[in-house]
C-alpha cells in the first residue's frame, strides 16, 4: 500500500468549517459584483478560490485563471506570482506535478526581477517541492537550502516550520529515516508550541508518521496518524484526511485488522470521489480489492481492482497501474485462471519498462542538454561582447572631430551593418540552442535504451538470479533455528525484490512494438490496447504506411503526438468515438495524421491561451519535425486535428 507523503505549497492560507466557508463565499461573491478592476480584485478573486480549493478544486481553479488575466490586464506582478502559488497547489492535488513545475519557476523568475526576499522564498519554496513531486531531490534539497537562511532572516515561523517537514519528506524518499525524523519533528514543534496552525500540523502529524512506518516502528506510526486524523476532520480537510485514512488502513493491514482497514479504504474512497482525486480513489479501491482477496471473495476482489484499474489507466497513474497489475494477477492465480495472470504479468513488465525509460532517459540526456545549452550560451555572449567592443570603438570615432564628420558618418553606417550582421548570428543561435535541447530530448529517447536495457538484464540480472539459485539450493542443506531461517526468508524476500526493481528498470525502455515494428504496428497496438480498455470506442486506419521509411526518432515523436491527442479526446472531449488515421503519399514524401472525436468540442480561439502542458508539447513536437498542425473544433460539434509531416 503507498504511503501518502503531504507537500506543503505556500500560500496566505487558513482553514475552517464548511458552514464557515460557504458563508464566506457568499460574502465574497457578493462584494465581486460590484468591485473594480484593480489589485483588491485580484486578492478578492485567489481569495474565493481557495474557499472552493478542498471541495470543488476545479471551481478554485477557475478564479484563479480569472486572478492572472486580471493581474496582467493591470501589469500587477505580485499578482502573477500569487496566481502560481494558488494554482499549483490545485495542480499538486491533481497530480499535474509538471505543469505545476513550470509556473513554479516562472514565480521565481518574476520574483527575482522584482527583488521581493519573501516573494523569493516562497517561490523557491513551491519549486523545490514541484522538484520533489518528480522525484528529483538534489534539486529540491537545493532550493530548500537557499530558502531557509531567508526565512530565519525574516523570522517567518510557519513557513520555516513547512520547510522542515518537507525535507523530511526528502530524506524519507532518500531512505535516511534518521534525518528524516530530525526534521520532522522540528517542523511538528513549530506547529504545536509556536504557531497556530491546525492545517499544516496535521501535515507534519502524518508525515512524521509515515517516517515511523518505513521503520517498521507501527503503534508510533499509528498514534501520529490518528493525531493528524482527528486535526483533519476538526477543521473539515477532506484532503489530508483521505491521505490520512489510507496511511491508517496501512497500519490496519499490517496489524492485521482487516475490517478497521477496509473501513478506511471505504472513506477514502467517498471524499476521493467527491474532491475527484483520482489517484487517492485508485489506491482506495485497490485497499477495498485486497481486502476482499484477503477474504478469499476473489470475484468481488477482481471488481473492485478492474475499477481502480480504469480510474488509473485513464487518469495515466502508472506506478499505482503497475501495483494493480500485480494484484489482478494474484487474483487471477488464486482463481485458477493462469491465462489471465500471465496477460497481467506481461502487461505490468510492459508498463514497467515505459516508466523506467522515461526515468533513464530523463537522467542520460540532462547533462548532455545542459552542455548543448550552455556551450550556445556561451558564443551568444561572446557574440554580444564583440557587439559591445564596436560600438564603444565607434563612438570614440564620432566624437574625434568635427573636421572628419563624413567618416565618422561612413563608419556608423558600417558599424549598424555589422550590428544587424552580429545581431542576426546571435538570432541564429539562440533559435540553434532551442533546436538543439528539443533534439537532444528527443533523440535521448531512442538511444541510451536498448543498451541500458541489455547491460543490467544480461549483467546484473544473471548475477542476482544466479545467487537467488545458489541460496535456494543451499537453504535444503542447512539446519537453521527459527530466527535465523526467519532472517533467511527476510533476505530471500529482499532479493526477489531486487531482482524485481532490475527487471523493471531494465525493461522499461521504450514501446517495444513500435522499435520492432515501425510506427503504424506501434499505434495501432496502441489503438487496441484503448479499445480494448472499453474507455471508449477507437478507429485506427493506414494508407501506404508499409511504402513509408520513418526514421527512429520522427517514430517517436509522431506516436507521442497521437498518443497526447487521443488522451486529450478521453480526458477532456468526454468522447464516445475517436478516429485515427495515418495516410502516406509516396509522390509527395508527405504524412498527414488526423485525429478526429465526437466530443463536447471547444472553442478554438482559447488555444491561444492555453497553457497546460499537454497542448504545448504537442506544439513543441510538432514544430520539431518542421510540421503543420490544423485545428478544427466548435462547442458540442467535437474536434478534428490535421498534421502534416514531410518524411
Amino acid at each position: 500500500m503507498r504511503k501518502i507523503l503531504l507537500l506543503f505549497f505556500i500560500v496566505s492560507s487558513y482553514y475552517c468549517s464548511h458552514a464557515q466557508e460557504n458563508r464566506a463565499i457568499d460574502s465574497m461573491l457578493l462584494v465581486l459584483k460590484t468591485s473594480k478592476e484593480d489589485t483588491n480584485k485580484v486578492m478578492l478573486l485567489l481569495n474565493i478560490g481557495e474557499q472552493y480549493e478542498r471541495f470543488a478544486p476545479e471551481t478554485s481553479k477557475q478564479y484563479y485563471w480569472k486572478s492572472l488575466q486580471l493581474s496582467r490586464e493591470i501589469k500587477y506582478k505580485p499578482g502573477e506570482i500569487k496566481f502560481a502559488s494558488y494554482y499549483t497547489a490545485v495542480l499538486n492535488m491533481q497530480g499535474s506535478f509538471d505543469s505545476s513545475l513550470l509556473l513554479n519557476k516562472k514565480a521565481l523568475e518574476l520574483a527575482n526581477q522584482m527583488k521581493d526576499e519573501l516573494a523569493i522564498a516562497k517561490a523557491s519554496f513551491n519549486t523545490a517541492n514541484s522538484f520533489h513531486m518528480i522525484s528529483k531531490e538534489d534539486s529540491a534539497l537545493y532550493y530548500y537550502m537557499q530558502v531557509l537562511p531567508i526565512l530565519d532572516k525574516l523570522g517567518n515561523k510557519r513557513m520555516l516550520g513547512i520547510a522542515y517537514s518537507n525535507i523530511q519528506n526528502i530524506y524519507t524518499d532518500l531512505t535516511q529515516y534518521q534525518k528524516a525524523i530530525e526534521y520532522g519533528k522540528k517542523g511538528v514543534e513549530i506547529f504545536s508550541k509556536e504557531v497556530d496552525d491546525p492545517l499544516n500540523q496535521s501535515y507534519c502529524l502524518s508525515n512524521l508518521g509515515i517516517v515511523y512506518t518505513s521503520l517498521k516502528k507501527l503503534d508510533t506510526a499509528e498514534m501520529y496518524f490518528k493525531e493528524a486524523l482527528q486535526i483533519s476532520q476538526r477543521i473539515g480537510d477532506q484532503y489530508t484526511e483521505s491521505a490520512v485514512l489510507l496511511n491508517l488502513g496501512d497500519i490496519h493491514n499490517k496489524f492485521g485488522r482487516l475490517e478497521e482497514a477496509k473501513k478506511n479504504f471505504d472513506k477514502a474512497n467517498l471524499i476521493a470521489k467527491e474532491m475527484d482525486l483520482k489517484e487517492t480513489q485508485v489506491i482506495a479501491l485497490k485497499g477495498i480489492g485486497m481486502y476482499h482477496f484477503e477474504k478469499k471473495n476473489y470475484p468481488l476482489a477482481r471488481q473492485y481492482a478492474d475499477s481502480a484499474l480504469s480510474i488509473s489507466l485513464k487518469s495515466d497513474i502508472r506506478k499505482q497501474t503497475l501495483k494493480l497489475y500485480n494484484l489482478l494477477a494474484d487474483i487471477s492465480y488464486a482463481s485458477q485462471d493462469f491465462s489471465a495472470a500471465h496477460q497481467y504479468e506481461e502487461k505490468e513488465d510492459a508498463l514497467r519498462d515505459s516508466i523506467n525509460a522515461d526515468n533513464l532517459q530523463e537522467l542520460s540526456t540532462e547533462y548532455e542538454t545542459k552542455y548543448e545549452t550552455e556551450k550556445k550560451e556561451a558564443q551568444i555572449k561572446l557574440q554580444q561582447s564583440q557587439l559591445k567592443q564596436k560600438s564603444t570603438l565607434n563612438y570614440f570615432l564620432i566624437a574625434g572631430s568635427v573636421a572628419v564628420l563624413l567618416i565618422s558618418l561612413l563608419a556608423y553606417r558600417n558599424y549598424k551593418n555589422k550590428q544587424k550582421l552580429q545581431q542576426a548570428k546571435i538570432d541564429e543561435l539562440e533559435t540553434e540552442k532551442q533546436l538543439t535541447a528539443t533534439e537532444a530530448v528527443l533523440k535521448g529517447e531512442e538511444q541510451e535504451r536498448t543498451r541500458l536495457a541489455k547491460d543490467l538484464h544480461d549483467g546484473l540480472g544473471g548475477m542476482l538470479s544466479g545467487v537467488k539459485y545458489s541460496l535456494s539450493n543451499m537453504k535444503g542443506n542447512l539446519i537453521m533455528t527459527p530466527d535465523n531461517a526467519q532472517a533467511f526468508e527476510r533476505s530471500m524476500d529482499m532479493l526477489d525484490s531486487s531482482i524485481k526493481e532490475m527487471r523493471r528498470v531494465a525493461h522499461n525502455m521504450m514501446p517495444e512494438i513500435l522499435v520492432k515494428y515501425g510506427l503504424d504496428a506501434g499505434l495501432k497496438e496502441f489503438c487496441n490496447d484503448i479499445e480494448r480498455s472499453g474507455v471508449l470506442r477507437i478507429n485506427y486506419q493506414s494508407i501506404a504506411m508499409e511504402q513509408a521509411t520513418i526514421e527512429q526518432t520522427m517514430a517517436v515523436t509522431i506516436y507521442r503526438i497521437v498518443q497526447e491527442l487521443v488522451n486529450n479526446s478521453i480526458k477532456h472531449a468526454a468522447a464516445n468515438n475517436v478516429l485515427v488515421q495515418l495516410h502516406f503519399s509516396p509522390s509527395e514524401k508527405q504524412l498527414a495524421i488526423t485525429v478526429e472525436d465526437d466530443g463536447k468540442g471547444f472553442d478554438t480561439a482559447h488555444l491561444k491561451q492555453s497553457s497546460g502542458m499537454g497542448w504545448s508539447s504537442i506544439q513543441n513536437r510538432v514544430e520539431f519535425l518542421k510540421g503543420k498542425i490544423d485545428v478544427n473544433s466548435a462547442p458540442g460539434k467535437g474536434t478534428s486535428v490535421l498534421i502534416e509531416i514531410t518524411v
